[in-house]
């Protein structure tokens, strides 16, 4: 199961297609047939039978079980555009950064004396282009959920809690904890 970041990533490569995948069920097939070579690779990919996928394709069997038309339409949007979604990247990373808009609970270290209890809230903030190409090098590695999180709260801690360096200096540690929603443009 993907984590937050990881499916707030695959909606903004979505938004970034120039055309939109196959809609139609044999589009689809034709599709996964051309990427992964043959119906066997098809069929192991999407758990059914290579007859199953080969009736797809000929348009003999219409529509495909409401779970098995959800991993079809998945496997397409996981492999459409692949130049498109590297080129997008690629560019957040080099000079225009990600945009991450939120609702978290977010907690914090701070010095004695000041408030560092968590609390929820609603936060769009634009981080550099170094923390787009850490996030992205994180997911291309294999990175968790927690750790993708960690990148991001320490964007959020130098751009938006200390501002650049210029208040809260004694803040040391941002956590991004019960995410509400989070999405993320680049």
């Amino acid at each position: 199961m993907a984590g937050e970041i990881e499916d707030a990533i695959e909606r903004a490569d979505r938004e970034s297609f120039t055309r939109q995948p196959p809609k139609t069920l044999k589009g689809q097939i034709g599709y996964l047939l051309k990427q992964m070579g043959s119906a066997k690779a098809v069929a192991q990919e999407l758990g059914v039978t290579a007859d199953s996928v080969n009736r797809y394709r000929r348009g003999a069997r219409k529509h495909a079980r409401a779970d098995v038309a959800a991993k079809i339409d998945d496997a397409v949007r996981q492999r459409w555009q692949p130049q498109v979604r590297k080129r997008r990247q690629r560019q957040a990373a080099a000079s225009g950064g990600i945009t991450v808009e939120t609702r978290a609970r977010f907690g914090y270290t701070a010095p004695v004396g000041t408030t560092d209890d968590g609390r929820f809230r609603r936060l769009t903030v634009h981080l550099p282009p170094a923390y787009a190409q850490r996030l992205f090098d994180a997911r291309n590695t294999g990175a968790g959920d927690q750790e993708m999180r960690g990148i991001i709260a320490e964007g959020f801690k130098e751009i938006y809690f200390q501002d650049g360096g210029s208040r809260a200096t004694g803040l040391s540690d941002v956590t991004l904890n019960d995410i509400d929603y989070l999405d993320l443009d680049y």
